[in-house]
């Protein structure tokens, strides 16, 4: 009767469209009500949750993400990407592509990644007679590359949500988001050239010489070089995963303040101010899940789905093709830290059973995460796109198939063949996978 009072306080909190985070804690403080636990066990478990030495990588990652964001990063990458491959038919949806992914990688957030790229890429795109719809869809799908980047904060989140019940390594995860976010952005390109031809979009330009991208990526290098920092420091044991948040926190400000020079007082202060705001939402939803995730715990949640599940079926096929479908359902209405703090202590140890590695699962998850950023209700980078090219949801979404098409092929491959995920942690360090 607790988990009944537990679900149903949720679920119906979240319908009247209480904030995520409100509606976990009441529905934690609802059940120990009705258990007849101190109230203070919510609380000792927020806490608790969230005294952990590894979260410092939260905010300076989320800190760095926010510098790059407002330092002028952006311009010189889409400089590059649109030397590289504007030239082709639907050339600069192809260079949204290209620069999305290297912007997320530098940022680590898809969110900031549209917010970045789409003030930039889209407008340029409605300009030169691209549909809005189209430039939205370009922008809204490549920018969530940036959640398997080695920038972003929800690997982190993660690898802490795994606690207590597999010991996965944030190397781990940063090695096994590579290939997938390759295939993702190749899968883009794909979707993007094919609704390009379709829709009869011309050739602009010319190819503008290999001087020219040589000098544009120059420009962008000092920005991307964030990136090969990271794994490099880690990969060579100069720092730790939490040290490299910091270490990237530093390398952005030298670069805006002191290479590129584009980081004005004001922008420092509103990226100080949104870096802020943006890790008390995190921090709070994390202390918040720990409490939540204990009563899930106690009354044996986990336990109960995986025998839920396997009274359907007992192939690991349909086994996980259920956890993608209910991970893809759920984050239509949770956001993405949200998703991975609830459904990982649920679905992890059903995965497990059937032979899917932790980190395997991260990525899983990671990219299912990513498409309900792009899903209504709670579509989060496609609100933000949607408003930056000033066209409604509804006809973003009568053309969005074939980008949500890339995705699903993406995460199709990673799921049911675990090289994608795992080859490059096993070549690197095979003890850094936790079966």
């Amino acid at each position: 009767m607790e988990l009944t009072v537990l679900t149903i306080a949720f679920a119906a909190l979240l319908v009247l469209g209480v904030p995520v985070a409100f509606s976990i804690g009441l529905a934690s403080v609802a059940t120990v009500w009705y258990a007849g636990l101190p109230t203070a066990v919510v609380f000792q478990k927020m806490v608790g949750g969230m005294q952990i030495f590894s979260f410092l990588a939260i905010p300076f990652f989320v800190f760095a993400g926010e510098l790059m964001l407002y330092g002028g990063i952006a311009q010189r990458i889409v400089r590059f990407a649109n030397s590289l491959i504007g030239h082709v038919r639907g050339g600069l949806g192809m260079s949204n592509v290209v620069g999305c992914t290297l912007f997320g990688g530098v940022a680590g957030s898809p969110v900031a990644d549209v917010s970045a790229m789409g003030s930039v890429m889209i407008p340029l795109m409605k300009k030169e007679g691209y549909d809005a719809d189209y430039a939205v869809n370009v922008t809204t799908h490549a920018a969530l590359v940036g959640a398997l980047m080695p920038t972003s904060h929800n690997l982190i989140i993660f690898t802490l949500a795994t606690t207590g019940i597999a010991s996965v390594s944030v190397l781990s995860l940063i090695l096994a988001g590579l290939i997938p976010a390759l295939i993702l952005t190749l899968c883009n390109l794909a979707a993007a050239y094919y609704v390009a031809i379709k829709r009869g979009y011309p050739i602009r330009g010319a190819f503008p010489g290999w001087s020219e991208v040589l000098a544009a990526f120059i420009a962008a290098l000092p920005g991307l070089l964030i990136v090969v920092i990271i794994l490099a420091g880690i990969l060579s044991g100069v720092f730790t995963a939490t040290e490299s948040a910091a270490t990237a926190v530093l390398w952005a400000l030298i670069v805006t303040v002191f290479v590129y020079r584009s980081l004005s007082w004001h922008d420092f202060i509103k990226a100080c101010a949104k870096a802020c705001r943006t890790t008390g939402v995190v921090l709070l939803l994390i202390g918040i899940s720990s409490a939540f995730g204990y009563f899930m715990a106690l009354y044996e949640v986990p336990q109960k789905t995986g025998e839920l599940m396997t009274s359907v079926s007992s192939s690991p096929w349909v086994i996980f093709l259920m956890i993608n479908v209910l991970l893809f359902v759920l984050g239509t209405f949770l956001d993405m830290a949200a998703t991975i703090l609830i459904c990982t202590p649920i679905f992890l140890p059903i995965a497990m059973q059937f032979g899917m590695s932790p980190v395997q699962f991260g990525i899983v998850m990671l990219i299912n995460c990513a498409l309900g950023l792009n899903t209504p209700p709670v579509g989060t980078t496609q609100f933000i796109g949607c408003a930056i090219g000033e066209v409604s949801v509804g006809t973003v979404m009568r053309s969005i198939w074939p980008f949500y098409g890339a995705l699903l092929v993406c995460l199709m491959l990673v799921t049911y063949v675990p090289s994608f995920s795992m080859w490059l942690p096993e070549l690197f360090n095979p003890t850094v996978v936790a079966k």
